[in-house]
């Protein structure tokens, strides 16, 4: 059985049917242009985009030099301290 994480992605993270047979008929739909593929970017509430925006700067504000700087510092140890993936789709 197929959990929501598992599902198919197009190349920009659109969903796709989960059985082989459905993805055939929306890829050659979406070919004949029977159906239109939805982008990110239409994906996307532009209001809920703004909000994001205007939050981030905010925070910004509010927070102190020192702070941030914790902040930074704390997600570079934990990005450098993960192992290195493997890029998918390319050789070795």
């Amino acid at each position: 059985m197929l959990v929501a994480k598992h599902m198919p992605k197009g190349p920009k993270g659109q969903k796709r049917p989960a059985d082989v047979i459905s993805n055939a008929v929306m890829v050659m739909k979406i070919a004949t242009g029977e159906t239109e593929e939805l982008s990110g970017a239409q994906l996307k509430n532009a209001a809920a985009v703004e909000l994001g925006r205007i939050g981030g700067q905010a925070r910004a504000k509010a927070l102190s030099a020192r702070k941030k700087r914790a902040i930074a510092s704390h997600a570079a140890k934990a990005r450098w301290s993960r192992k290195p993936q493997a890029r998918r789709g390319r050789a070795k």
